[in-house]
């Protein structure tokens, strides 16, 4: 057995940092300077859901499953999002919807067996964390979960998600779709909203797992119960961040945004830490993940460059 390490799996915090599409901008300040006050003070003005972050089920519901009101932060156990862990390679399509299959695969390859996840965090590397920058490519067309994923996880009991994505759920089941009163519909790359561009991509079947009105007129109402009804029943519209409500109301909490040294932790176990701030009645924080793991069961990848937002001249990326 080798030295243990800890790997830092968090992206770095600036005013600059990419943020989801109607998030304020962080600003940073100085209220001391070394050169005037002899000291260096800052202060932060940001949204808690901003980089690596944590959410607490109050972020997307008013009630969980079993009736009693969402909980906040400080209602969470202290070690909610820390414990043993395992980082499943996700082999998805682009802008896919990750599936069970998808999740049954990468356990396969991680060599351990859903049974297994039980009381475990599972990190997610679909690869979006390499992505991180302010674009379409990392919030528009990232891969995610859904319903089925998120069922999932509540079959297995993990104990926490942490993804490498915008979001605990694909970004057509979000307000960039047509989800929840904000609705935006985004337009994509050619211009035309992307939930056309998913449909005409991959098919009006595909597009109509992210929107209730169009999965009802496929499939219909008893289709629709039978896949989001349990939601509804609890006053969550089905389709609006269905895997962050399936994990957040069965106490099962996540984390977005996953990165820093992801890759080198890929496919391994590995003990998971990461802390909320005791925000009382918070919704979600920024938070800092780390693994800490045997250094002889590393990964061989070169230490993680940051390139977005001024800090570098980035390689070419493709959709």
């Amino acid at each position: 057995m080798g030295k243990k390490v800890f790997v830092d799996l968090t992206h770095p915090f600036s005013a600059e940092i990419p943020r989801w599409p109607y998030f304020a901008k962080p600003v940073i300040d100085s209220m001391h300077t070394m050169a005037k006050g002899g000291v260096l003070t800052q202060r932060v003005d940001c949204v808690q859901h901003t980089g690596t972050h944590a959410d607490a089920p109050r972020h997307v519901m008013e009630r969980e499953f079993d009736g009693r009101r969402a909980r906040y932060t400080h209602e969470m156990p202290v070690d909610a999002y820390t414990g043993d862990a395992v980082c499943l390679e996700i082999n998805v399509p682009s802008w896919g919807l990750i599936l069970p299959e998808h999740l049954e695969d990468a356990c396969k390859r991680a060599n351990i067996k859903p049974e297994e996840l039980k009381d475990m965090v599972v990190c997610l590397n679909t690869g979006m964390h390499r992505k991180f920058d302010d674009s379409k490519e990392y919030y528009q067309y990232s891969c995610g979960t859904g319903v089925e994923a998120g069922k999932w996880f509540v079959k297995h009991q993990v104990k926490c998600v942490a993804m490498d994505m915008q979001a605990l759920d694909h970004p057509l089941h979000t307000a960039m779709g047509k989800n929840g009163p904000p609705q935006m519909n985004l337009p994509g790359a050619s211009g035309k909203p992307i939930t056309e561009e998913y449909a005409e991509l991959y098919g009006e079947e595909a597009y109509a797992e992210f929107e209730k009105e169009a999965y009802i007129k496929l499939h219909g109402q008893e289709a629709y119960d039978a896949k989001f009804g349990d939601l509804e029943a609890i006053g969550c519209e089905g389709t609006w961040e269905p895997c962050h409500k399936q994990l957040l109301g069965h106490g099962i909490v996540g984390v977005e945004n996953l990165g820093g040294e992801l890759d080198k932790v890929s496919g391994k176990r590995f003990r998971f830490y990461c802390f909320p701030i005791r925000w009382y009645m918070g919704d979600g924080s920024m938070v800092r993940c780390v693994a800490e793991i045997d250094h002889d069961e590393l990964n061989d990848v070169p230490d993680r460059t940051y390139t977005y937002c001024g800090t570098g001249y980035g390689p070419a990326c493709e959709r």
